[in-house]
């Protein structure tokens, strides 16, 4: 296991375990109050595990070439379950879909679809890139179909990670800078128009930037996730032992679940966490500059790029230095779907690894950045 795909293989499988670890310490509260069993949630993510386990081997062990046959495929219905949450006997709490006695977050799945076909399509689009028309305006498209629907639901904070990460792919796959900048600069207002469209966003906002006077109310969760990040000191209370998790701090075992882990580790704890999703990062950023090809490498590019700045979103709000997005924490927090999805990422990165160590002679990949 010395080589990359080996690394990248060893640090999924840490993430997994301290995942399930943490999920259960983070949970039982909960589970024994909901349904009488303290490893109720466990169970749940467990067997979002199992399949993301499935869908990972999948795509380490497939060939990577075939996913860009039938992207458009996969990002259509995508996109379909994503419309099929905006009707009220489908759909569970706006964003879900229930599939028998478990809830199914097409969102989730949707980030896979946007990599492997922002990917394919820059791909084959070749040197056409270049024009704004071809290079950038397609996938404006997509994004506001898909932007449509997350904000109805709603979910700016899915739709924040879905647009940088297209943006980072175009950059990386050889767009011109001055068509990304030029997009940017008409992107902004359109952010200030979304986030003046509903109330809840703006106060949180506004929470953000004076959370003193917002502490009972949309500043609560950014308050005790800071007290529970704090009491965590050094080495931490121990595993099993937070406090904020006793209904303190809302959803302790999702979108704040690294509130916990500072608490019960401390700061050594936190940082192994944080140093093992940086590791991930980077040695799927090495998986890309090693690809055999420019597809594997804006896939290896796509998904880790992805992992790390939604992780970095979730670790931001956590500590206190962005408003609440409601966006989990890769392979830690508790959700089915977010497991499942955050593994078929990693399995990406590793099917573009297997094909960097079959092939005989590294490629310099043209048309990629970095």
């Amino acid at each position: 296991m010395g080589s990359l795909e080996g690394k990248v293989a060893v640090v999924l499988a840490f993430l997994l375990l301290a995942g399930f670890l943490f999920v259960y310490s983070a949970s039982f509260p909960l589970s024994l109050r909901l349904t009488g069993d303290p490893w109720a949630l466990l169970k749940r993510q467990i067997i979002g595990g199992v399949v993301g386990l499935v869908a990972l081997v999948v795509l380490w062990r497939v060939d990577y070439h075939v996913w860009s046959r039938i992207d458009d495929l996969l990002l259509g219905g995508a996109f379909v379950l994503l419309c099929l949450t905006l009707i009220p006997p489908l759909a569970e709490g706006s964003r879900w879909l229930r599939l028998g006695p478990f809830p199914f977050q097409p969102s989730e799945v949707g980030k896979v679809a946007l990599v492997l076909y922002v990917a394919g399509s820059l791909v084959r689009r070749g040197d056409r890139v270049a024009s704004y028309r071809a290079g950038v305006l397609p996938y404006l498209l997509v994004l506001a179909a898909f932007g449509m629907v997350l904000l109805l639901q709603p979910d700016s904070g899915m739709l924040a990670v879905y647009a940088v990460t297209v943006a980072f792919l175009l950059w990386v796959g050889g767009i011109p800078m001055r068509h990304l900048l030029l997009t940017l600069a008409g992107a902004l207002p359109v952010a200030g128009v979304v986030l003046f469209l509903a109330r809840y966003r703006l106060e949180r906002f506004v929470a953000f930037l004076n959370p003193d006077s917002y502490r009972d109310t949309y500043a609560y969760q950014t308050f005790q996730s800071l007290l529970a990040v704090g009491s965590g000191g050094v080495f931490g209370r121990g595993i099993g032992a937070s406090r904020a998790k006793l209904f303190y701090l809302p959803a302790a075992h999702n979108d704040f679940l690294f509130a916990v882990v500072a608490e019960e580790t401390g700061l050594v704890g936190s940082l192994s966490v944080i140093a093992l999703l940086g590791l991930l990062v980077a040695l799927g950023f090495c998986v890309a500059r090693r690809a055999p090809d420019k597809l594997g490498a804006l896939y290896a590019w796509g998904a880790s790029f992805l992992l790390g700045f939604q992780a970095l979103l979730n670790l931001a709000v956590t500590v206190g230095v962005m408003p609440v997005t409601g966006l989990t924490l890769p392979f830690l927090s508790y959700g089915g779907s977010s497991l499942m999805v955050s593994l078929m990422l990693g399995g990406l990165i590793l099917g573009v690894a297997r094909a960097a160590r079959q092939s005989p002679v590294g490629v310099l990949v043209p048309g990629v950045r970095g």
